[in-house]
């Protein structure tokens, strides 16, 4: 992370959805690494990060209906054999006060498949199991409508 920085705009949540499913295009190109192809998505309730999941999930190959797994904590998808991985896990870190629960959920088994790809919500509490590359994404709120999604490679 660190290396190079996008900031979109976006006006609508249409256009997050439009974002998340572009980028997961760009990650089935790039293929499998060493570890699971993983983002970190940051931003207040209510910026955007399930609706850009919800598109990301879609741009995989996903048909079901993706919501976020507040209560879950981990939800998992299938992928089509044709897109090279296995798995999405859609991980929601909201409810979780330290890393150790996740731990107990079997995240790192997960971080370190390179077969699976992998959204965070709230990923502070994840930070230490992170694989290296995870992308970091921050959702703000610019006005009711608008919202500035910034990527951090």
């Amino acid at each position: 992370m660190g290396n190079k920085r996008q900031r979109y705009r976006v006006l609508s949540p249409a256009q997050t959805k439009k974002i998340g499913c572009l980028l997961a295009k760009e990650i089935l190109r790039a293929g499998a690494g060493g570890a699971a192809r993983a983002l970190a998505l940051s931003g207040r309730l209510g910026a955007g990060k399930t609706n850009f999941v919800q598109g990301f999930a879609r741009g995989l190959g996903v048909k079901e209906a993706v919501a976020s797994p507040t209560f879950a904590i981990i939800k998992k998808y299938g992928l089509p054999p044709a897109s090279g991985f296995k798995n999405f896990y859609h991980i929601d870190c909201y409810r979780l006060v330290s890393g150790r629960e996740l731990a107990v959920l079997g995240a790192a088994k997960i971080f370190g498949d390179p077969e699976n790809i992998v959204a965070v919500e709230w990923p502070k509490i994840a930070a230490e199991i992170l694989p290296r590359g995870t992308v970091a994404i921050n959702f703000e709120i610019v006005s009711e409508r608008s919202r500035d999604i910034e990527f951090d490679f």
